[in-house]
């Protein structure tokens, strides 16, 4: 196989689909969910609410990151987590006009 041509694709498309992957485990909803409600998180109390070990969640967290879902500063040891407020609107923005460009069409299949 080879790689995905990225490079055919626009720019919205990509980082939808990166965002949409970081987004694919149920772990990294549980994980969105629980900084939402917080507005804003720390690892360890991560750990002790969804019951994951620490580095599972750290490496959910370095992928929500790396997708730009979610930014993190650094506090002594620890990083705390929040949602990326941009990419959050653009994430909800480009779902709902992918979504909203569906027609109903009762003569299909």
């Amino acid at each position: 196989m080879g790689l995905t041509k990225t490079e055919i694709f626009t720019e919205e498309q990509n980082q939808l689909a990166t965002m949409l992957k970081a987004l694919g485990h149920p772990a990294r909803i549980a994980i969105l969910q629980s900084i939402i409600r917080a507005n804003s998180c720390i690892c360890g109390d991560l750990v002790e609410e969804l019951g994951l070990a620490q580095p599972t969640i750290s490496q959910h967290l370095k992928e929500l990151k790396n997708a730009g879902i979610i930014q993190g500063t650094i506090e002594g040891v620890r990083v705390c987590y929040c949602i990326e407020p941009r990419a959050w609107k653009l994430l909800k923005t480009n779902l709902a006009a992918f979504f909203d460009s569906y027609k109903e069409n009762t003569n299909c299949c």
